[in-house]
């Protein structure tokens, strides 16, 4: 009986989701030694690369030499704080940063 069309779960990405983790106590442990507070921060960014594969040999018989390539990556995870809201106070008047003279369109 073959698996055509079957609609199984598949597998979890285990060792990948691993180093991800690694990647993430890591930061967090740097942000705790910067002196930054570790509850309020929050993923902003993260990013993979490929990198330069690495080359291996796989003997075979008859004297046969195939390549085994490795494929690296480079992980690129930006932890970021959370900004609390500042409120704007109101303004009691409009200011404007331009002189008057160029306001009434005088040329200087």
């Amino acid at each position: 009986a073959k698996n055509r069309h079957s609609n199984g779960q598949g597998r979890w990405p285990v060792k990948s989701a691993k180093f991800i983790l690694d990647l993430h106590k890591n930061a967090e442990s740097n942000a705790e030694v910067k002196g930054l507070d570790v509850d309020t921060r929050y993923v902003s960014h993260i990013q993979v690369n490929q990198a330069q594969k690495q080359r291996r040999r796989t003997y075979l018989a008859h004297g046969r030499i195939n390549p085994s390539m490795a494929s690296p990556c480079h992980i690129e995870l930006i932890l970021s704080g959370k900004e609390e809201p500042v409120r704007k106070e109101p303004e009691s008047q409009m200011t404007s940063s331009k002189p008057r003279s160029l306001r009434s369109g005088a040329s200087s």
